[in-house]
C-alpha cells in the first residue's frame, strides 16, 4: 500500500530477511556461481534493485542468471521477511 508524506510518495517497501538468508548470483565465463549467506562487505553499496515475483529460489536464480549485472557484478537474492 502506498503512503504519502511531505517529501513524496512511498511506492513499495518491506523488511528484508537477514543477510544469512541471501543467495548471491554471479556469472563468469558462462559459469553460474552461487554463494549462500552474506557476501556484501560494508565498503560495498547497493546501487539498485529489482523486485522479482518467483515461485521459489530456483526460479529466482534462473531469472537473476540472465540479468546483465550477473556478468558484470553480482546480484544478491533475498526474500522479504515474514512479519
Amino acid at each position: 500500500m502506498a503512503e504519502n508524506d511531505a517529501r513524496g510518495r512511498r511506492l513499495q517497501g518491506s523488511a528484508l530477511a537477514p543477510d544469512s538468508a541471501a543467495t548471491t548470483v554471479r556469472v563468469r565465463d558462462g559459469e553460474l556461481i552461487l554463494t549462500d549467506g552474506p557476501f556484501t562487505e560494508t565498503k560495498e553499496m547497493i546501487v539498485g534493485f529489482d523486485l522479482l515475483e518467483c515461485a521459489d529460489l530456483d526460479e529466482a536464480i534462473e531469472v537473476a542468471r540472465a540479468h546483465p549485472m550477473a556478468r558484470e557484478g553480482r546480484l544478491e537474492l533475498r526474500p522479504f521477511m515474514d512479519l
